[in-house]
């Protein structure tokens, strides 16, 4: 677009399971969105609405210890000047706070989102086309494999060597032979 400055992409931020849900915290996806930490709650509590407990919910006491005393990456002293405990959003619920924040950085971030998420749809749809066509391929081997059996069970008796008979070792053999001086 001209006149704006292209946004860059930022890393994505550390991911953590809580609640049986993969989760990132408020403090990872404001500096991902490039703004500050309680600007993003602010605009989330605003917008409560938008924020069901799937996408979006505040951590306890012992949940954010337990983050704070599993997780390395979790930097010290994070968290202990905040009046709130931390919100955590889903995958959903990080899409749904780009979409209320108004900075360039949460818009452009938005966009990355959406289009990770159908290049991730689309992918997910060619990989259910080839396991159809593989199950396809294998259902037809398997019947090919049951022609097959039936062709060779119908084909082994003319392989088979004819049996031996009594009258071949009456026959008088011919050519040069020890017993025939």
């Amino acid at each position: 677009m001209p006149g704006k400055a292209a946004v860059k992409t930022p890393t994505p931020p550390p991911i953590y399971a809580v609640r049986k849900q993969q989760v990132v915290l408020d403090s990872d996806l404001a500096e991902m969105y490039g703004v500050e930490t309680k600007r993003l709650n602010a605009a989330v509590r605003r917008n409560d609405a938008k924020f069901p407990l799937a996408f979006c919910f505040e951590l306890t006491q012992q949940e954010f210890a337990a983050l704070r005393s599993q997780n390395a990456s979790l930097k010290p002293g994070r968290g202990e000047h905040r009046k709130y405990l931390p919100l955590v959003f889903s995958e959903h619920g990080a899409l749904m706070a780009a979409t209320v924040l108004k900075s360039d950085q949460a818009v452009q971030m938005s966009l990355y989102l959406i289009k990770a998420f159908v290049r991730m749809r689309d992918e997910m749809l060619a990989s259910k086309t080839i396991l159809k066509r593989v199950a396809e391929i294998d259902r037809r081997l398997l019947e090919h494999d049951v022609v097959l059996q039936e062709l060779i069970a119908r084909i082994q008796p003319l392989l088979d060597a004819p049996p031996v008979e009594d009258t071949e070792s009456k026959k008088p053999r011919i050519g040069y032979h020890k017993g025939n001086r």
